[in-house]
């Protein structure tokens, strides 16, 4: 490939990469909250995985006094 084609398709794919991201903004925007929101909840099962165990009463307990 020659020097001219690639600065051709470079700008060919720049243009077509700022074309879909105009025009599907929101879904990328939709997907990359969802992956902090995934990574959030990982990090919480791995903390949760240290944490000490509790009885079932005891949650129930303290679910009821939320309420």
């Amino acid at each position: 490939m020659t020097a001219t084609e690639e600065r051709r398709l470079k700008g060919l794919l720049k243009s077509a990469l700022t074309e879909a991201l105009e025009e599907c903004g929101d879904l990328l925007r939709d997907a990359v909250r969802e992956s902090f929101e995934d990574a959030a909840l990982l990090r919480a099962i791995h903390e949760g995985e240290k944490s000490p165990l509790t009885s079932r009463r005891k949650v129930f307990q303290r679910l009821e006094r939320g309420a």
